[in-house]
């Protein structure tokens, strides 16, 4: 399974992210591998449906 994430390197040198399904959810790391464990953190956590409140993206047809 892939998910696609969004992420950007600040002037301190750290990574911050977020899950594309989940915009709202940033998370950081110390260089790119560390953020992408913590992005795998925060799927595994989301997607378990247990969390109230988690905001998703999601996409329908209208034409």
């Amino acid at each position: 399974m892939k998910s696609q994430f969004t992420y950007w390197k600040e002037s301190d040198g750290r990574f911050l992210g977020h899950l594309n399904e989940y915009p709202d959810h940033w998370t950081q790391g110390e260089d790119l591998d560390d953020l992408k464990e913590h992005l795998r953190d925060l799927h595994r956590e989301f997607s378990s449906g247990d969390l109230p409140g988690i905001k998703k993206v999601g996409e329908i047809q209208v034409g």
